[in-house]
């Protein structure tokens, strides 16, 4: 690390910490040739996600755009707007640990279905209807069969 008073390369570590929201590290540091003390932060770099959709156009991923639909499958459900935060939340850290910068609204909407299913079945359904685009009855009443 390049101290920003001489631009030497040489400091150490004094004191390092996660910060409050522990989405970082808060590292104290001092240079070795004008002693001079400053704080950095290191955070993960996040790849931007990029959502393929069926039809083959590329569109950036939309955490509010999920949440969105999340929130219509979930009206009058109890399930709060925090687990729908943090069902997102799983999936993108999921997507960032993989190293995918790229993934298929398919694969996506499969992912966001295993989870949905484990917190609320009747709104598993709802989002499965909208997401699977049932065209008649039978494909409802088979995605129905399966869940039970």
């Amino acid at each position: 690390m390049r101290c920003p008073q001489c631009e030497a390369d040489d400091t150490k570590v004094v004191d390092s910490r996660t910060t409050e929201t522990a989405d970082a590290i808060r590292r104290r540091r001092e240079c070795l040739t004008c002693a001079e003390r400053f704080t950095t932060y290191e955070r993960r770099e996040d790849q931007p996600l990029t959502v393929i959709k069926k039809g083959g156009e590329y569109e950036p991923f939309d955490r509010t755009k999920l949440m969105r639909g999340l929130r219509t499958a979930c009206i009058k459900r109890p399930v709060t707007a925090e687990q729908l935060n943090s069902l997102i939340t799983d999936i993108t850290n999921e997507l960032q640990n993989e190293g995918t910068s790229e993934i298929a609204s398919t694969v996506l909407g499969d992912r966001v279905l295993v989870r949905l299913r484990e917190l609320d079945a009747v709104a598993y359904v709802r989002f499965a209807s909208v997401y699977r685009d049932f065209q008649d009855i039978d494909g409802f009443t088979d995605e129905l069969r399966d869940l039970r």
